[in-house]
């Protein structure tokens, strides 16, 4: 490389190459060197004394491309050069591009004109293969519809065939009775030809005394009695058949009912079992309590004579006769009376200043109803609700009495 001509980055020259192997002119760059460059090579002892135009370049790691776009001394011609020359070799790949592309749309032509006859050959293999299955299905259809003729008419005519076996069977049964019935009839005929042998020629001019006309009046006789005898027999054997059925539907009958009946026996049972039980554990409830009710009745018929007795002596002659007044009345009259008793006493050991000795009902009613008020709520309505409870105590022993 001559001096006045710099290696560009990357490694490309700064001289374009031609179609002929000749630079292009627009790539040549010329430099004007002031100044020559020296490298150091020696450490920086002992050198001192040394000249001080020697022009120190430190060390550079850096590519050279990246030096040309960050130095400042980079000239604008070199950087628009090297654009110059990235924007030929784009161009080159470029065009190295369109015409693969070219290539591949020509080949993908290709393939679409293979792919056109073969999608042509497809349809046609596919219309020819439908149109098999086309005929395929209406013959599997016509051989269906054939088999199942062919079916119903072999069904029919082994229901056929059936059907002159059974009439063959009964021909041949009826064929065996028949053979059956010539032989034993045969013996009658060959008795009756003997006997037309033996038979004088003149045995129909004889007249109703004949023996011949008795036996074949006895055998009339017979005849009919016998076809008689097989209706009766005919008669009784349906009768004896409804009958045996009349049985089974009463035994059934019975066994339906006899079943009903044991489960209601067993229902009844465990009614009963369980009704057993609870008497037993009332018994015993009532032997345990039985102690306890005596000494309650006991203790309610003292308190019932006590409050006849006091009532016999509080008696009051408005509230009628004692044996027919309620036990709540009687109890109201030995209170009534009490309270009068109370309230002469009361009157009584009053001085004489005090006011008249014999009371008035209206104001001894308004002083009890005074006194009432004058109690406390509380302590008024617990003796109420315990008059309330007494009263209902007694009338229920009472009652229970």
């Amino acid at each position: 490389m001559s001096g006045g001509e710099r290696e560009l980055p990357g490694g490309e020259s700064p001289r374009g190459t031609m179609s002929g192997g000749e630079r292009s002119p627009r790539y040549q760059l010329n430099l004007n060197i002031s100044r020559r460059n020296v490298f150091v090579t020696q450490l920086e002892e002992g050198r001192d004394d040394e000249d001080g135009d020697v022009t120190q370049i430190p060390v550079i790691k850096e590519a050279a491309s990246r030096i040309l776009e960050t130095s400042r001394n980079t000239l604008q011609k070199t950087l628009v050069l090297k654009k110059e020359v990235e924007y030929d070799r784009v161009s080159q790949e470029l065009l190295n591009k369109k015409q693969e592309f070219e290539e591949r749309m020509q080949a993908l032509d290709v393939k679409k004109e293979e792919f056109f006859q073969k999608q042509l050959e497809c349809s046609e293999k596919a219309s020819k293969f439908e149109k098999f299955l086309k005929e395929s299905d209406a013959k599997r259809r016509r051989a269906i519809a054939k088999y199942q003729t062919e079916s119903r008419q072999n069904e029919f005519r082994q229901t056929e065939i059936e059907e002159l076996k059974k009439q063959l069977e009964t021909q041949r049964a009826r064929q065996l009775k028949l053979h059956e019935r010539l032989k034993k009839n045969r013996t009658y005929e060959d008795f009756l030809l003997k006997m037309a042998d033996n038979v004088p020629e003149d045995y129909l001019d004889y007249g109703v005394d004949s023996p011949v006309k008795a036996i074949i009046r006895r055998h009339e006789t017979l005849s009919l009695t016998n076809e008689s005898l097989v209706d009766n027999l005919t008669a009784l054997a349906d009768e004896q058949e409804n009958k045996q059925h009349a049985l089974e539907l009463l035994q059934r009958n019975y066994d339906t009912c006899k079943l009903t009946m044991n489960s209601e026996l067993s229902r009844l049972q465990q009614e009963y079992d369980r009704i057993v039980e609870r008497n037993k554990q009332l018994e015993l409830n009532f032997n345990l309590n039985k102690g306890h009710f005596r000494t309650q009745s006991v203790e309610v018929g003292s308190l019932l004579m006590a409050v006849t007795n006091l009532a016999e002596q509080c008696h009051m002659k408005h509230y009628g006769p004692v044996d027919e007044v309620e036990l709540l009345r009687k109890l109201e009259m030995i209170k009534e009376y009490v309270l009068e008793k109370m309230h002469v006493e009361k009157l009584a050991s009053q001085p004489p200043e005090a006011g008249p000795l014999v009371p008035n009902p209206d104001s001894q009613a308004s002083k009890l109803k005074k006194t009432t008020a004058k109690e406390p709520p509380k302590s008024r309505t617990s003796q109420l609700q315990r008059n309330d409870a007494n009263k209902r105590r007694l009338s229920t022993l009472g009652a229970n009495i």
